[in-house]
Formats: structure tokens, C-alpha cells, sequence
């Protein structure tokens, strides 16, 4: 058997330009980048994808692996996959802040511990959100919506030195906002709630100046606290779910696929 040098090309630019579009996503995308699962069976997971995708998609033009279109189109697939996952981030990001703003008005923002999925320390409420979030992520069957979207994408944005274009790179950072804005909206009860409590505190206090108001108000936000996670606890996560769909669309419509 012999093969031409064109074919090897073509094999090759077949295999590698789909490859770095879902390496960059599954980089950047959350639980396909947990820090908690091994390197090895990530890249696996790229090379999978990749190999069950290329038969998919239409066939990459085969160009100069040293040209300057190379290096555009390398620089194309990056921005695809990254922002594919950036968007998502943003989505889990918000619910992380949420969490930080109840932990700080109950008390519990000394409370840290290391976030196995981002490498960082978040309150222990932003994890035990972050947590339920995960789950809630994969009974919906979110990083199989997101792998469909990955296969999608190849055909509404083919291999090419062109794609997202500025305007698009424009509304991800615009998009960037929901992050605080979502994630104000998921504290938002807790917070008022202990707001009153805390007011409350300051008239007793003015009542009663002799009361050891530091002895009794910070086990006592700290009890409304978890009682007031427990009861919003279902209102938050359909924050989530709505915020989680609305991601979803922002990438369809970035990526012009149809849902």
C-alpha cells in the first residue's frame, strides 16, 4: 500500500483541526475541566470526541501547516471552543457568587475550602452549591447538549480562518454581566432576610445596651442562615436552570446553530 503526500495531509488536517476546537472546549467548559480527574483521561476524552467527530463534519480545507492561514484558523478553533465553555463558566460562576454573598451575610465567610473543579478557595456555601449545581448539570444531560452543539458547530462555523467575529467576542464579555447580576438575583432572599435580622439585632442592642449582642446575634444569623438556604434552596437551583438555558441559547445564537 502506498499513500501520497496530499492524502497524508488530508488524514491529518482531517483529524487535527477538529481536535483543537474540542481540546479548547473541553478546557475550558466546567466538570469536562475538573481538576479532580486525571489529565490522562481528559485528553482521552478529546481524543474520543475527535475521533467519533471527524467522520461528522465537513471535510477542512488542507493548508500549510506553517502559513499564515494555519496559524488564523489554529487561532479560529481556539476561540470556538473556548468560548463555548467560557459561557458555561460564567453560568457556574454566578451560582459561586450567590454563594459568597449568603456565606458573608450569615457569618460564613472565613468558612473556605478548596473548589475541586477550579483550583481555588470559594465559601463553604458557594461549594455546596457548586455541588448540587454539578448534579443537576448531568441529570439534565447538559455536556451531552453541549457536545451536540460542539458537533453543530462544525457545520455553522466549517474549518476556516474565519468565525466568531468581533461582534460576537463583543456580547461574550457583554453576556459577562449576567454572571453578578444572576448571581445577585440567587442571594437576593437570604440576603434581605438577614438584612432584617441584622436590623433587628441593632434595635435590640439600642434597647438593651447591657445585652452581649456579639454572644447571642452571630449564633442566631448564623441559625436563619441555614434555615433560609434550606427553604430557597429549590428557587435557586431553578435560577440556575433558567440561567443554565439561557447560556445554552447565547451559545446557539453566537454559533448560529438552531435549537
Amino acid at each position: 500500500m502506498s499513500f501520497t503526500e496530499a492524502q497524508l495531509n488530508a488524514w491529518l488536517a482531517a483529524f487535527i483541526w477538529p481536535l483543537i476546537r474540542i481540546g479548547a472546549m473541553v478546557t475550558a467548559a466546567p466538570v469536562f475541566s475538573a481538576r479532580q480527574a486525571p489529565a490522562i483521561y481528559r485528553l482521552g476524552l478529546v481524543l474520543v470526541l475527535t475521533l467519533m467527530t471527524m467522520n461528522l463534519v465537513p471535510q477542512p480545507p488542507v493548508v500549510d501547516a506553517f502559513s499564515g492561514r494555519a496559524l488564523l484558523m489554529i487561532l479560529q478553533q481556539l476561540l470556538i471552543g473556548v468560548a463555548m465553555g467560557f459561557v458555561l463558566q460564567m453560568v457556574f460562576a454566578a451560582l459561586v457568587f450567590g454563594g459568597q454573598v449568603v456565606a458573608y451575610s450569615m457569618g460564613l465567610g472565613f468558612a473556605s475550602m478548596m473548589d475541586p473543579q477550579n483550583g481555588v478557595q470559594v465559601p463553604v456555601i458557594s461549594q455546596f452549591y457548586l455541588i448540587l449545581a454539578t448534579l443537576l448539570f448531568l441529570i439534565l444531560d447538559g455536556h451531552l447538549v453541549l457536545i451536540g452543539m460542539l458537533v453543530e458547530s462544525f457545520h455553522t462555523f466549517p474549518v476556516a480562518s474565519d468565525g466568531i467575529s468581533r461582534n460576537g467576542a463583543l456580547e461574550i464579555v457583554g453576556w459577562g454581566s449576567r454572571l453578578f447580576s444572576a448571581g445577585l438575583l440567587m442571594a437576593l432572599p437570604v440576603m434581605a432576610a438577614l438584612l432584617l435580622v441584622n436590623l433587628g439585632m441593632g434595635v435590640i442592642t439600642r434597647a438593651s445596651p447591657q445585652l452581649n449582642i456579639f454572644a447571642v446575634g452571630f449564633p442566631i444569623t448564623m441559625l436563619l442562615g441555614f434555615l433560609l438556604m434550606w427553604i430557597t434552596l429549590p428557587s435557586v437551583m431553578e435560577n440556575f436552570e433558567a440561567l443554565l438555558d439561557e447560556g445554552l441559547v447565547f451559545i446557539s445564537r453566537l454559533l448560529l446553530i438552531t435549537r
